[in-house]
């Protein structure tokens, strides 16, 4: 991936609030989050394009940058896409990635965003641009975090103040203090944002490709994130800090309807190229075996049908095999993603709050309504979402997952993976909450595709949803049962960052409830402990 080379960006503006210069013309009235007339309206074509270049991080919009990331790695492991190349025998899928692919998620998201970043942060005098590329860094760096565990975060600033540095040189942060700091972070830019709300246009409009400066559904998104990383924390020694922040979030407004979703749109989603153009991917066994068990009306949104004798059906491919047919078998023979060229990479949706504030209230935490009210809620917005309805005859459906059927026959299973249906348990003892929370966190996983990296942190979270095991497992100390827990370091860090990686293995260790030899693919991450077996 080529890297690009900044100029020095003139960031003294923001056209943001016209009609607040009348009001505040005396210094000594002024909010200090505040910017004059005069810091309006200079270079804005130099802040769009480090504000959009933020954004095209979150989910990366380089496509091949976001084939190692969501396809590969997050579609592998959240039971979202299987491969179709028989010539890749080191990949992500059977637990044994080539070395230059690891070098992607990790060295290009980091060194890619730090550039845009710093030239926001050096300008105090832009203190609206400042708190959105704090939010972009989290809404890009808690990925990385998950992905990987610990990581260089607040030791890329020095001070707090921006250094010149690619990130990638930077002492690592334990997992935990890089969540410490995100949650404090997103506590400044939203005070910030809240100070400067406006009625009518921001003058932003321009400037951003995600809300075009409604600065309003840019703090929805803020709280719906700080629900997220919240709920990350449900199984750590942060439970009760984790639930505070939960409540608050919600209290300050949240996602709720899917006209707020927040989606990055592009003039050409080059993402398309991995599955129409290359056709390196198809629809996961997991997934598609899933929604065919309950009929679920999203599956003509979400797959291509396939010709099997003489009907039309859904068929995944199964994910973790070295098959011995020839890739255009496979890939005529399975499901594709449907999808075009004009989609917008989305971020985080109405449907995947509600699942969000579901849970929550399952475990009794504020919410403000029902686990039950949120949970069927959730379906009903990611069918919205994908142009279909949810009939109550879905919403009460005691179907369960099928059995997968291989369309070519060698990797078909006998019995589902899971028994969990859709309809709601509505008793109150354990049984029923571990139940309900597999319910949840399954029509959640269906509701985030194609979201791998999120379906794969909550897998891990909770276990859920119960995915097939690999066939091929080439991985060093991952459990098949268990699978992948997180990606290895790639050695360009081993090399380059030297001093600093010793410790940052010796933090991973520590703060790992299962350590399978360390930098491996076998040992859990901070916030991984429901399960160590």
């Amino acid at each position: 991936m080529k890297k690009i080379k900044y100029t020095l960006f003139t960031l003294t503006v923001l056209l943001l609030f016209p009609t607040l210069e009348s009001c505040m013309d005396a210094d000594i009235n002024r909010n200090k989050y505040e910017v004059t007339q005069k810091q309006l309206g200079q270079d804005n074509y130099d802040l769009g394009s480090v504000i959009r270049g933020m954004q095209g991080l979150v989910i990366p919009t380089q496509e091949h940058l976001y084939q190692f990331m969501e396809a590969m790695c997050g579609g592998s492991y959240s039971g979202y896409f299987g491969d179709t190349r028989t010539a890749w025998l080191e990949k992500y899928s059977t637990y044994n990635p080539k070395v230059d692919w690891l070098k992607a998620p990790f060295c290009d998201v980091i060194s890619d965003t730090y550039p845009f970043y710093f030239q926001i942060l050096k300008k105090e005098d832009s203190p609206i641009a400042q708190s959105l590329a704090k939010l972009l860094r989290v809404a890009i760096m808690h990925r990385i975090t998950d992905v990987y565990g610990p990581i260089p975060y607040s030791k890329v600033l020095k001070d707090g103040s921006a250094i010149e540095t690619d990130g990638l040189s930077s002492a690592y942060d334990s997992q935990k203090d890089v969540y410490i700091q995100m949650f404090k972070e997103l506590e400044e830019a939203d005070q910030v944002l809240a100070d400067n709300l406006v009625e009518g246009e921001s003058g932003y409009e321009k400037l951003d490709d995600v809300y075009y400066g409604n600065l309003k559904q840019w703090r929805l998104f803020l709280h719906s994130l700080q629900l997220r990383l919240a709920m990350r924390l449900t199984y750590t020694d942060m439970t009760g800090e984790a639930q505070t922040i939960a409540e608050n979030a919600v209290a300050a407004g949240v996602i709720e309807k899917n006209a707020d979703n927040a989606m990055f749109h592009v003039a050409e989603n080059r993402s398309a190229l991995c599955f129409n153009d290359w056709n390196d991917y198809r629809a996961g066994a997991d997934i598609v075996s899933y929604m065919n068990g309950y009929n679920d009306p999203r599956r003509a949104a979400y797959f291509t049908k396939i010709k099997s004798g003489d009907t039309e059906s859904y068929f995944g491919i199964r994910i973790g095999i070295n098959s011995v047919m020839n890739d255009d078998m496979l890939i005529k023979s399975y499901s594709n993603r449907l999808m075009t060229a004009t989609d917008p990479y989305v971020w985080m949706t109405a449907a995947e709050v509600a699942f969000l504030r579901a849970e929550g209230a399952l475990r009794k935490w504020n919410m403000g309504g029902e686990a039950k009210t949120f949970y069927e809620t959730g379906i009903k917005l990611s069918c919205e979402e994908h142009g279909v309805s949810a009939s109550n005859e879905y919403l009460q459906s005691t179907a369960t997952p099928m059995a997968y059927k291989d369309n070519l026959g060698p990797y078909t299973e006998s019995a589902p993976v899971s028994t969990i249906c859709v309809q709601w348990n509505t008793a109150t003892n354990d049984a029923a909450f571990e139940e309900n929370l597999e319910r949840i966190i399954t029509q959640k996983w269906i509701a985030l595709y194609p979201n791998g990296i999120e379906a794969w942190s909550e897998h891990r979270r909770t276990g859920y949803p119960q995915l097939l095991p690999v066939k091929v497992n080439n991985g060093r100390n991952v459990s098949t049962e268990r699978g992948m827990r997180r990606l290895m370091y790639p050695s360009e860090e081993y090399k380059q960052n030297a001093a600093h990686m010793p410790d940052a293995v010796n933090l991973l260790i520590q703060e790992s409830s299962h350590n399978s030899g360390g930098d491996t693919g076998g040992t859990q991450v901070w916030w991984d402990k429901k399960t160590t077996d």
